[in-house]
């Protein structure tokens, strides 16, 4: 019997990154599983050349925390239960500028930032020289996507990176 998802399971910022990227590429068909993060680890193994050596340890060590997961979980288990999740340096600054902006005692989620944004706030922080206009589009696509994938419910604050 395969063991409920812990909500709270935490994997390193590495292996989640590559869950990201697989999970982020349109490309890689979906469900992104735990059975396809280990396929892609294990075919990058066997394609390094002797330059990449450091970094075999690195993957070696992935794959390792990848097995664990595997053997609790199975390898049918959705990447995106155990990706973290987190804006670009980009959002972060906008989600910050709405947080400083809003009632303490409601939390911002992801709806409430597409609303503002539909407001007009990147064209204010534009004008305030916060974020340049070249990254406006960006930033709207990168929240659509966040709400595709976690709704609209999600509270933006979650998403904060804490570089």
């Amino acid at each position: 019997m395969m063991n409920p998802i812990d909500p709270d399971a935490q994997v390193s910022a590495e292996l989640s990154e590559i869950m990201s990227s697989l999970l982020n590429n349109p490309e890689v068909p979906e469900p992104v599983t735990l059975g396809m993060v280990r396929d892609v680890l294990r075919h990058s193994l066997d394609n390094e050349d002797l330059e990449a050596a450091p970094r075999i340890g690195l993957e070696e060590t992935l794959l390792a925390e990848l097995e664990q997961l595997i053997d609790e979980y199975g390898e049918d288990a959705f990447a995106s239960d155990f990706a973290a999740v987190s804006a670009s340096e980009l959002l972060s600054e906008l989600i910050e500028a709405i947080l400083e902006r809003s009632d303490e005692d409601e939390a911002v989620v992801l709806g409430d930032l597409r609303e503002a944004v539909d407001q007009g706030l990147i064209a204010e922080l534009e004008g305030e020289g916060l974020i340049e206009s070249d990254d406006a589009q960006a930033l709207v696509a990168e929240i659509d996507a966040l709400i595709d994938r976690y709704g609209a419910d999600l509270p933006a604050e979650d998403l904060l990176r804490m570089d």
